[in-house]
């Protein structure tokens, strides 16, 4: 009954079989391996054109390197107020981008809306030489709330941006989360809708650690190779990296392990509504917030489920469940029979 965080599950049994596989004998290293030649190719097959993939270590990492990939120090990043860059990254997209202001903004359900947005741009330029000017907007799918941008959603925001002069960032630590709950492919949810870079997550959804950074036109990837070598994210052993993408990205394996964690928080939503309980936040992914009795917080303490506090502006909290791959109905069922 471990709610506290996608990140506090272990590993899928197929990436942890890559990984023993690509334990023996020895390989290039750096990048140079078969694995990361496979690996690359295969991210150009999901996508359905060619992109410039860089694998690194964390999507702290992967966000913080993406962002300064199009944001000089003198500009700014338009952003939620709640999203992980901004909130939970001790500062490194200020450092990596050497400055770069994040202008970040409130929005419902956690999710930027075109009205701030274009209040925001506005602000930012009208300042002239005295303000920073807004040259990235950073989206996150899924939300740090569990919603997602829907199709017409994103394409506003991405379009209201390039004509802003902004490139699009998509923080995608729950990337698959959000394809399993839209039916999307995974082209039409990024460059077909106007994503220039992707933060691509899989340490949240069954890898052991391994993430990527996806330019969906490998020229705007520059000189990411340098960035990615002078952050200390170029792993010399990186098949061990890209022997966990192949895997993930084998036969659907990274929507389906999605897909459990979606269904497991409807499952839990659904039961804790029918306890009475009220959801601060619609569930479309596989985080649900709700606001229980202190009565409903200690039986669920006492009798071992995992949850997390989620602290809110007028002082209320909200109890945050995240289901991951490996939550079973027996796991949302025995919370729920603790109500």
């Amino acid at each position: 009954m471990d709610f506290g965080s996608d990140n506090r599950s272990g590993v899928a049994p197929e990436i942890m079989a890559a990984l023993q596989a690509a334990a023996t004998g020895t390989a290039a290293s750096y990048g140079a391996d078969a694995w990361t030649a496979r690996v690359e190719k295969k991210f150009c097959e999901t996508f359905e054109k060619d992109v410039a993939v860089f694998l690194t270590g964390t999507g702290t990492a992967a966000n913080a390197l993406a962002l300064a990939s199009f944001a000089p120090p003198h500009s700014a990043v338009i952003c939620h107020e709640e999203s992980h860059i901004h909130v939970d990254e001790c500062g490194a997209p200020e450092f990596f981008t050497h400055g770069a202001k994040l202008a970040a903004l409130p929005g419902a359900n956690g999710k930027l809306e075109a009205e701030r947005i274009e209040e925001a741009v506005c602000f930012w330029k009208a300042g002239g030489v005295h303000r920073p000017y807004p040259s990235l907007l950073s989206l996150t799918q899924l939300s740090e709330a569990g919603t997602v941008y829907r199709p017409a959603e994103l394409e506003a925001l991405t379009v209201m941006a390039k004509e802003a002069g902004m490139a699009v960032h998509m923080d995608g630590a729950r990337f698959a989360n959000a394809l399993a709950a839209l039916g999307q492919s995974p082209a039409e949810a990024t460059w077909k809708a106007g994503v220039d870079v992707l933060s691509f997550g899989a340490t949240k959804n069954g890898a052991m650690g391994a993430e990527a950074v996806i330019f969906f036109d490998p020229e705007k990837a520059g000189d990411f190779a340098r960035r990615r070598k002078r952050a200390g994210q170029l792993f010399s052993k990186s098949r061990f990296l890209a022997a966990q993408m192949e895997a993930y990205l084998e036969d659907g394996l990274w929507l389906r392990l999605a897909a459990q964690a979606n269904a497991m928080a409807a499952r839990l939503a659904e039961g804790l509504t029918a306890k009475g309980a009220r959801l601060l936040y619609p569930v479309e992914g596989n985080e649900v917030f709700a606001f229980l009795g202190e009565d409903q917080r200690q039986a669920l303490k006492e009798g071992g489920a995992v949850f997390s506090n989620w602290e809110l502006p007028d002082g209320a909290c909200a109890a945050r469940f995240v289901a991951s791959f490996a939550t079973a109905e027996a796991d949302v069922d025995a919370a729920l029979a603790l109500l």
